[in-house]
């Protein structure tokens, strides 16, 4: 962001502050605060890119976060909109791709702030040492974690998922593909970790990647949630299953303004609507099954 996109996003958010102050009441007597879900890739000072975030800067994230949300786990996400009821600013933290730099700083501040959050790994990356496409397109070619770092994650309660094996755009994959890809990397982390693996994050997980085809694989392989990438608010009464997750970026101007509640995004939400794909499945056993069934 250059300066006057930064003084003019600065204007709006304080101009507007007074009329998100009195929606933020008026959400809270009703019980329909929304669940907002962040997501970040790598949190390094070397090599900066698009995706990277400085040390400093998710440090004053999590301060400005732990001041102002209830920062909660993705199963109580998925609670509090089951329930239909939330009063409180709510947060959830989540990682994607698996990038070994995120050991030596961001993950460590977490697990010592005792932060819930939730660690998407690419299995084939992790597994084969190998590099993600977008940073061999950039020249960059950064080393993602390792399978003991996985292990020490788990070990100390971390939430780990899957994002698909190969880090690929799903929404043009074969329904074998995304078999493959979501089921598959599911079946890899399980084996691997030796622990349940609930949550799927889409790669790339705008609109044109999500499918209804791959929301029923991952239904019936057995996840309790996917998540895309689309920007969006989780308020109470929708389904707790589709976890709609907002980019973190560097910028924390911008994150105030998307976490109080851009009015401009609350007239033109991001929607996606999979239909009916839990047809015939048993549904997983987080949530209670009504309430998943009747969404």
């Amino acid at each position: 962001m250059n300066w006057l996109q930064h003084t003019l996003l600065s204007s709006y958010y304080t101009a507007t502050l007074p009329l998100r102050r009195r929606a933020a009441a008026d959400r809270a007597a009703h019980g329909m605060e929304p669940v907002s879900i962040l997501f970040y890739h790598r949190v390094a000072d070397c090599h900066p890119n698009e995706w990277t975030m400085p040390t400093a800067a998710f440090a004053n994230q999590i301060t400005w976060l732990k001041q102002r949300f209830d920062i909660v786990s993705l199963e109580n996400a998925q609670q509090l909109i089951a329930s239909r009821r939330n009063c409180q600013p709510t947060i959830c933290i989540t990682f994607d791709d698996g990038y070994a730099e995120n050991m030596e700083f961001a993950l460590p501040l977490l697990l010592d702030e005792k932060i819930p959050f939730a660690y998407f790994v690419s299995t084939n990356h992790i597994f084969g040492n190998r590099p993600f496409p977008h940073d061999l397109a950039a020249g960059q070619p950064l080393a993602p974690n390792s399978l003991s770092q996985l292990r020490e994650l788990a070990d100390a309660g971390v939430e780990i998922g899957a994002h698909n094996r190969n880090h690929i755009h799903l929404g043009v994959a074969s329904y074998n593909e995304l078999e493959d890809e979501i089921a598959g990397s599911k079946d890899d982390l399980e084996q691997a970790l030796e622990c349940e693996i609930r949550y799927f994050a889409f790669p790339y997980g705008q609109l044109s990647d999500l499918s209804t085809a791959a929301f029923q694989i991952a239904y019936q392989a057995g996840y309790h949630g996917v998540c895309s990438a689309s920007g969006g608010y989780n308020f109470p009464g929708g389904d707790p299953f589709y976890l709609q997750r907002i980019h973190a970026d560097c910028e924390l101007v911008r994150l105030k303004n998307w976490l109080t509640l851009d009015p401009r995004k609350l007239r033109q939400p991001i929607e996606f609507h999979p239909g009916d794909f839990r047809h015939e499945v048993a549904p997983p056993v987080l949530l209670d099954a009504t309430i998943l069934s009747s969404r």
